[in-house]
């Protein structure tokens, strides 16, 4: 009896100072001492482009638990098949092409297309064809300038650029979604190429995880001859990157754009939809979508897990937001998650406060800045001159912010009478707090009270 009481005050021991562990690296994790814009640190140059990462260790990006990523392919660019262990969601900033995502058990529904090569190549495709099975795979989709890509986690996603301009994307990835059991550094696992040696830096994650696999067994396993795993296992010695230009344009058999687009367009209630047929990208830029407008500041797009299905599994989010020439964005604060915003065009002022009433950030941000605002921080902007223009994404599918000020906003709900003592104003006063805005709500036109910050 002795025994087992001991066991189990050791096991209760354990179990506190497990949970007080937990707890005390979490508010390690969020201990920033300001907020500030930041631009890429790192630069990966491939033969098909290039990719750029921000400081992981910086301190807001610890505090969100997200990795940023900017990837620019080249015309008929291809990035290599790579997999993560978390979520990520992605921005097209420029461009257009196509994304394949494989997933693992879901049929290859997909005949490819004769490819449009040249007269010779195209008799020499249609000899090697003949009496042989074409080939089959999964859906491809086509992906332009003000989309929203969902990757799940530790599914196999490429990219193809058959634009004649590149192909530009910002991806946010979730390190603290709960499919990730590995820690809390960024990782890629690649199927081809690989960071090529002169560019390494550290401990490499971007590597061919094919390279170090023994030849012989990958031969017995896929049942080929041992110099086509070779031809796997090389990318990384060839020094070509995480990207390549593929010797002939590149064609796919999908669904008519138009159906496509109809299909968007048209609502479901997600019970129909299996993560092989799942919507996986929308358009975040259409003004016809979006959720708040104002001719006097500007509009606002959300795209949550309502919109696209696909996010109740990666638990993410993102919006999009443009405010015209000394427009504001209402104080307010997140409800569910962090938000990592990214500047697409034009400049701000931006004020960040914390719990304690510190200011964390307050300066003027611009195109490609990234910045960090976490979960219940208050913020607000305000457009410069030229307008304000951004992509959010936010770690939570079911994005919710409290406004302080408009007319869905915290003030408003109030009483006068708690207006007055908690501010020590008189009723008049408190009643032009609540309702000197009007019907504005988040998105709020330049005051003729305001000055510019």
């Amino acid at each position: 009896m002795a025994y087992s009481n001991f066991f189990l005050a050791l096991s209760l021991s354990l179990l506190v100072s497990a949970a007080f562990g937990l707890q005390l690296s979490r508010e390690q994790q969020c201990r920033i001492e300001r907020i500030s814009a930041a631009q890429p640190t790192h630069r990966i140059q491939s033969e098909g482009g290039y990719t750029e990462l921000w400081d992981e260790k910086q301190n807001q990006f610890q505090c969100a638990g997200v990795v940023a990523v900017k990837s620019t392919l080249s015309p008929n660019g291809l990035s290599l098949p790579n997999y993560h262990p978390n979520p990520g969601f992605l921005y097209v900033e420029r461009g257009q092409g196509f994304v394949g995502i494989s997933i693992a058990g879901c049929a290859e529904t997909y005949h490819a297309h004769k490819p449009q090569y040249s007269r010779e190549a195209t008799e020499a495709w249609e000899e090697k064809q003949r009496g042989t099975v074409r080939d089959l795979h999964q859906k491809v989709h086509r992906i332009r300038a003000g989309d929203v890509v969902a990757i799940p986690p530790g599914v196999v996603h490429w990219f193809y650029n058959d634009g004649n301009e590149e192909l530009v994307s910002v991806s946010i990835n979730d390190l603290n979604h709960q499919s990730n059991q590995l820690d809390q550094k960024f990782r890629a696992f690649f199927l081809a190429g690989g960071v090529p040696r002169k560019q390494q830096q550290g401990e490499q994650t971007f590597v061919n995880v094919f390279d170090s696999l023994d030849a012989r067994l990958m031969a017995e396993a896929y049942n080929i001859p041992e110099d086509i795993i070779r031809k796997m296992q090389k990318g990384r010695a060839e020094e070509r990157g995480l990207s390549v230009i593929v010797r002939e344009p590149m064609t796919f058999m999908r669904a008519e754009e138009e159906q496509e687009r109809q299909r968007d367009e048209s609502s479901d209630n997600g019970l129909e939809e299996t993560l092989c047929s799942m919507k996986i990208r929308t358009n975040i830029d259409n003004r016809r979508d979006a959720d708040i407008y104002s001719r006097q500041a500007g509009k606002l797009n959300v795209v949550d897990r309502n919109k696209l299905p696909i996010l109740k599994y990666i638990d993410m989010s993102a919006e999009k937001g443009s405010l015209l020439p000394n427009a504001l964005l209402s104080p307010d604060w997140a409800m569910l998650g962090h938000t990592i915003v990214y500047v697409t065009k034009g400049d701000a002022e931006i004020q960040v406060v914390d719990h304690s009433g510190q200011a964390q950030m307050k300066e003027r941000v611009k195109q490609g800045d990234m910045f960090v605002v976490p979960q219940y921080y208050v913020s607000t902007a305000q457009a410069g001159n030229q307008g304000f223009e951004w992509v959010a994404f936010k770690t939570s599918g079911w994005p919710m912010r409290s406004p302080v000020a408009g007319y869905t906003s915290v003030i408003r709900a109030m009483p006068l009478q708690v207006l007055t003592n908690a501010y020590q104003m008189s009723p008049n006063e408190a009643h032009a707090l609540k309702m000197n805005r009007g019907s504005q709500s988040l998105l709020l036109s330049p005051s003729a009270f305001g000055k510019r910050v």
